[in-house]
């Protein structure tokens, strides 16, 4: 997944601040609730985005992404652990050789900058669980979900979800904003969640 012409670090960046000022919202109350990405609740959501940033960060320095747990636990405050995990992936991937260097990411060895891609898409995602999940606004700046919605729809086709670990296309509602989009390509459904919210 990648759209070459197009450094994704500064839209990680991006993501990544995104998130965590969704996570800064959660109340104590939401951690147990359900998301759109059933095999999490809102708890179990955020240690997972915990530890997809760790995995950016360990294949930038180097290092298997699979080292690092699929959810993080015992992290303290999640958004001031949030923001020292993004602050350590950026700081990773500093240097513009990283992009093109094969990197162990979980589903086998690619080039740095297919990786970034990939947690670029699993951030913005993810974000958007735990936005529906907790009530709060969930599209991102359209700016940033654009390209990615684009490299998305090409290196994560509809037809082959059955070699893939997502589920199948969505299709998305009349005015569903790019965020939304991406979710639906990555097998969110909106419903219940988008009407709740709009209701």
């Amino acid at each position: 997944m990648t759209t070459p012409d197009i450094d994704p670090r500064p839209l990680y960046r991006d993501a990544l601040d995104w998130v965590a000022t969704l996570i800064r919202e959660v109340r104590t109350e939401q951690l147990p609730l359900p998301t759109p990405c059933t095999e999490f609740d809102v708890a179990t959501l955020i240690g997972h985005q915990l530890a997809g940033v760790r995995r950016a960060a360990t294949m930038g320095n180097g290092g298997s992404a699979e080292s690092v747990p699929f959810v993080l636990e015992g992290f303290g405050d999640p958004t001031s652990a949030y923001l020292a995990e993004a602050s350590a992936a950026m700081k990773a991937w500093e240097d513009d050789a990283k992009l093109d260097t094969t990197v162990a990411a979980p589903w086998g060895v690619v080039p740095g900058r297919a990786a970034m891609w990939a947690y670029l898409n699993e951030t913005l995602v993810h974000g958007w669980d735990l936005a529906v999940a907790t009530g709060q606004s969930y599209e991102a700046p359209p700016e940033m979900v654009t390209h990615v919605l684009t490299a998305a729809t090409t290196a994560i086709p509809a037809e082959t979800r059955n070699f893939m670990p997502f589920d199948e296309v969505v299709e998305a509602r009349p005015g569903a904003g790019p965020t939304e989009r991406l979710a639906n390509w990555s097998g969110r459904v909106s419903d219940p969640w988008i009407p709740a919210l709009l209701g």
